[in-house]
């Protein structure tokens, strides 16, 4: 990626080269002009080719000298232009309902100006070829509301982002859901020179809640036409963008066509490529007035500054009332309005090129619109760690930032009114989307899920779920596509991120490889009454167990579970392999138990828990396999949880193949090693946060 420049720097830089480049120059060619001390003339008609001393080399010389010379000089006449430029931009403001600013880059951007919001002016020289300087940075807006819109703005973005050289300022006027997703996915972004304004969409209602729209897109489809008093009142230009749009090529081509615009020419549009305005579709069609074939309002150049000059507020204004007095409703909700302002005043477009909005629908004249486009690639910054140290990817993981998109697919959720609700959290990769139809089926309540999937993998959960009735039928789960980078699988980021966008008081900390038992959602909201949850720092913990059968007949009660566990069809979990992560459960009291009873925390200890919604996070130095959850336990006994088994609760293991992780655990010692040496830091740790209380941990791992 193209570095950014910085202004101010810029600014000094291009002043102190004034001063000194011709003193620089005449030096250097006083000193170049010396031949044995004495002073050659540069000028042909004092040149003596008949002398002695005059030779072809000499000739080369000067005549080299005098183009070296006009070079300086050209140089000289650009910087002066250039600075002039720049002491005519004044210093950049923001107003308007702006909610927050994103930066990807703490210091990039086109001077401060830019880290203040918006950079005045961005002009560059225009010639015969215009071309927007790299510096420049280019304005875009999109107005984004909802969970389906979002995901479409994020393929919008990274097309943006894979083409250009330029820093990018992006405003959202996006609704509360959109913008909530948008400013995760930005600050976990990590692309330098982008900058993310965020605007509220619903302050704007009622700008053009007064005009009847028919299209699908509401009353946001309308909200282009207020950008001019929505956006900065110094932002001179920007690009308008429909979230349905995809680039295949670098936008500052786009940007570099305002240089081209003329007289009153303040709107840049693709000629519609459909014949809807023609008004000939069907028998009785009747569009708004439009130019010929209309224009299409996809992708929109505006030129704001002389908008607001023209009164356009006013000028849209008075043209919708006056055609909804017989049309009555908009059709195609912006698009129909700016039409017939351009009807009345032609003088104020300048049409784009077709192939800058290739309009794919039915009965259109795309294809005419073609037109080949070079690749570029991002290039990705890595923190810089110690390569030398052995555990040095393991440490990378704990610092890389992924990109993150909530809601990936709608969620609706309504609060239950007594203030019990507990939603199931939990990850998992592409290969564990299968327990996703099983898990909706055995628990009704909310469930919060991070999937940790690349872009490739992350259509292709689209394409699964939307083809699936049960997880179409399922609005009150919220998918959260965490994208893949690095080496090791970040488990607990993972489920911080599942955590922290919780909507209930409560939530069930499992694994996406468990069933919970039929009615487990209905029994812990009971439970969080009985044992006063709410007032109390407990952690109620439901028993697991396992099946080693890919088809099991799952239990539908404690005495049906029991009756699998003496023949053999159940186990506790990890009973071969691991009985420390759950032998403190105490599963030969628990078989017995009719009421709720404590148990002590021991180590290597790993239950799966009902807390509160405010408990701690998991620790993000723990990726792939090994101590994960273990550190969470620990983490709520330091802070004094109690640990209460519930007596009627179980949830299932199901079988599955080994993951990457354990493989690599089980098959190299370096990855073991690593774990030992995180486990100790991790431990190190709770003795400086907890004190004395943490000793306890270090002796119980030495005893263990």
């Amino acid at each position: 990626m193209l570095g950014i420049c910085r202004g101010r720097r810029k600014f000094l830089a291009a002043s102190l080269t004034l001063l000194c480049i011709p003193a620089i120059t005449w030096l250097y060619l006083f000193a170049g002009s010396l031949e044995d001390g004495k002073p050659v003339s540069l000028s042909p008609l004092e040149s003596q080719p008949h002398s002695p001393r005059y030779t072809a080399s000499s000739q080369r010389d000067r005549e080299s000298l005098e183009v070296r010379m006009r070079e300086v000089e050209e140089e000289n006449r650009a910087l002066r232009r250039q600075l002039s430029l720049a002491q005519g931009r004044g210093p950049a403001h923001r107003r308007g309902n702006h909610s927050k600013t994103y930066s990807m880059e703490e210091g990039t951007g086109d001077s401060e100006n830019l880290r203040a919001g918006i950079v005045a002016g961005n002009s560059s020289e225009c010639g015969q070829q215009p071309v927007v300087e790299k510096c420049e940075t280019i304005h875009v807006a999109i107005v984004c509301a909802g969970y389906n819109a979002s995901r479409d703005v994020v393929t919008l973005v990274k097309s943006v982002l894979f083409h250009r050289r330029n820093p990018l300022h992006f405003h959202l006027i996006a609704d509360s859901i959109a913008e909530q997703i948008l400013a995760t996915l930005f600050q976990t972004w990590m692309v330098p020179a982008v900058r993310v304004d965020f605007y509220n969409a619903d302050e704007l209602k009622s700008e053009v809640s007064w005009i009847p729209n028919k299209h699908y897109s509401g009353i946001y489809g309308l909200m282009k036409l207020v950008l001019t008093k929505t956006l900065p009142a110094n932002l001179e230009r920007v690009i308008v963008l429909d979230t349905d749009i995809t680039f295949a090529t670098d936008i500052a081509e786009l940007w570099a066509v305002f240089h081209k615009f003329k007289g009153q020419q303040v709107l840049g549009l693709v000629e519609n490529q459909s014949d809807w305005y023609l008004g000939n579709l069907w028998k009785n069609h009747r569009p708004w007035p439009a130019l010929g074939r209309g224009y299409n309002t996809g992708v929109i150049l505006l030129l704001l500054d002389k908008l607001r000059k023209m009164k356009w507020e006013q000028m849209w204004r008075l043209t919708a009332e006056r055609e909804l007095m017989g049309m009555l409703s908009t059709s195609l909700a912006d698009q129909d309005i700016f039409n017939a302002v351009i009807k009345q005043n032609p003088f104020l477009v300048y049409q784009l090129p077709c192939f800058w909005n290739v309009q794919l629908s039915d009965h259109t004249r795309s294809e005419q619109c073609y037109r080949d486009v070079s690749d570029l690639k991002l290039q990705k910054q890595l923190s810089e760690l110690d390569e030398d140290d052995l555990c040095y990817e393991f440490r990378r993981e704990r610092f890389t930032v992924h990109r993150t998109h909530l809601y990936f697919l709608h969620y609706e959720y309504e609060p239950a009114s007594d203030n019990t609700a507990v939603t199931l959290v939990a990850q998992l990769s592409m290969d564990r989307l299968q327990m996703l139809e099983a898990i909706c089926k055995h628990w009704e309540g909310p469930i919060s899920l991070a999937l940790y999937l690349s872009d490739a993998e992350a259509q292709q959960f689209l394409r699964y779920a939307q083809g699936s009735e049960v997880l179409m039928g399922r609005h009150n789960v919220a998918y959260h596509i965490v994208y893949k980078e690095g080496q090791f699988y970040p488990v607990n980021l993972l489920r911080n991120v599942a955590m922290k966008h919780v909507g209930t008081p409560y939530m069930f900390l499992s694994d996406i490889d468990f069933l919970p038992m039929y009615g487990l959602y209905e029994y812990l909201r009971k439970s969080v009454i009985q044992l006063d949850l709410a007032n109390t720092k407990k952690a109620m913990i439901v028993p697991a167990f396992e099946t080693l059968r890919y088809r099991l007949s799952f239990p539908k009660s404690k005495a049906e579970l029991l009756s699998m566990l003496d023949m053999g069809t159940l186990f506790t979990f990890r009973y071969h392999v691991w009985t420390k992560g759950h032998a403190p459960t105490n599963f030969a009291k628990w078989r017995t138990a009719t009421t709720p009873y404590r148990v002590e925390w021991e180590a290597d200890f790993e239950p799966y828990v009902v807390v509160r919604r405010d408990c701690p996070e998991y620790d993000r130095r723990f990726v792939g396999f090994g101590w994960n959850k273990v550190a969470h336990i620990m983490e709520l006994d330091a802070q004094e949880y109690e640990f209460i088994v519930l007596p009627n609760a179980y949830m299932i293991h199901m079988p599955h193949a080994p993951s990457f992780d354990i493989t690599k655990f089980r098959s190299n010692k370096q990855y073991r090693i690593c774990l030992k040496t995180l486990k100790e830091e991790f431990q190190q740790d709770m003795s400086r946060r907890y004190g004395f209380a943490a000793l306890k941990y270090l002796t119980a791992e030495n005893n263990s």
